[in-house]
């Protein structure tokens, strides 16, 4: 015989806020005792979770539908907030309605119903070629570290790397002569991305004038690609203020960052007419339809492929 269930809770027994709320500290203990989760992720579930009670107000979790979770969903969409922020709080609250329903409090998990946070995603921002083309020609000559710079600006954008990618390129994972380099994503998986021939020249000018004086002082010599004045390696906080800070000089808007080099890549190497699955490859996403998004970015593309295939087009 298999163990016995627990015995489910009417839902009209359940007083609403204050009960919400021991259930969460239940939920919290849960993690740390049984789960034995690290206090980071404890804490990041505590936040995401709390968002959700001042969201409820006063309503009892067990009396919620589906179309008020579809509306909380909505509403951290609404907030602003980051793709992936919104794909982490409603996996919290996935995982949340699942320990309810094993305590019985609920008799069935709506919050899987939510589905993926990709109907939530907002379209990409994305630059124009022009702009591209003002922002990686903001590091002016005799400025310090501008070769280095320069670089830096060229790689994320020949490449469509993440910037914490960037920051971890060694020298020996760049082939210049090749035109290519071995980036390690997400999960550690490595891929191979081409490097095209302004981001070689750039990188070439970079190594052999601005590099050696960087890493002259330091011994061992670093492995990184890029480092900073100090011969440390260029880390990814580091990258996004270089970015910002190039960004302004271009005239480019405030809210832009290293990411925003990555999405424009994708759309411009889409609009050109490159294969969706060739840019899911060079972006190392899992999923065809994390790429699939750039599609919506740049409609010129479907009008052409409308035009080329369609009868009447």
């Amino acid at each position: 015989m298999g163990a016995p269930r627990r015995k489910l809770l009417k839902p009209s027994a359940v007083a609403a806020k204050a009960v919400t709320g021991r259930w969460l500290e239940s939920f919290v203990d849960y993690l740390r005792s049984e789960c034995h989760l690290a206090e980071n992720t404890v804490a990041a579930y505590q936040r995401d979770l709390r968002r959700f009670t001042s969201w409820l107000g006063g309503r009892g979790v067990a009396r919620l539908t589906i179309q008020e979770l579809a509306d909380y969903a909505s509403w951290l969409h609404q907030r602003d907030l980051a793709p992936a922020s919104i794909a982490r709080h409603l996996a919290s609250l996935r995982v949340f309605f699942r320990y309810l329903q094993l305590e019985g409090l609920l008799r069935d998990n709506l919050a899987e119903l939510l589905g993926s946070q990709k109907l939530w995603q907002r379209v990409p921002q994305v630059l124009t070629s022009g702009m591209v083309e003002k922002l990686l020609e903001s590091p002016k000559p005799g400025e310090p570290q501008w070769r280095r710079d320069r670089a830096l600006l060229e790689l994320l954008y020949a490449t469509g790397c993440r910037a914490s990618e960037i920051a971890h390129l060694k020298l020996q994972d760049v082939h210049l002569d090749d035109g290519y380099c071995l980036c390690k994503g997400k999960g550690n998986k490595e891929r191979l991305v081409p490097l095209g021939r302004r981001a070689v020249e750039a990188v070439r000018a970079y190594l052999a004038t601005e590099r050696p004086k960087l890493v002259a002082n330091r011994s061992p010599a670093p492995p990184w690609l890029l480092v900073s004045k100090r011969g440390l390696r260029l880390r990814r906080e580091r990258i996004w203020e270089l970015f910002k800070r190039y960004a302004a000089v271009a005239g480019i808007a405030a809210d832009t960052s290293p990411h925003t080099l990555r999405h424009s890549f994708a759309t411009h190497m889409l609009a050109g007419g490159a294969d969706l699955r060739q840019v899911q490859e060079m972006l190392g996403h899992a999923s065809i339809a994390t790429t699939q998004i750039y599609t919506h970015v740049d409609p010129t593309r479907l009008k052409k492929v409308h035009k080329q295939f369609h009868p009447r087009g």
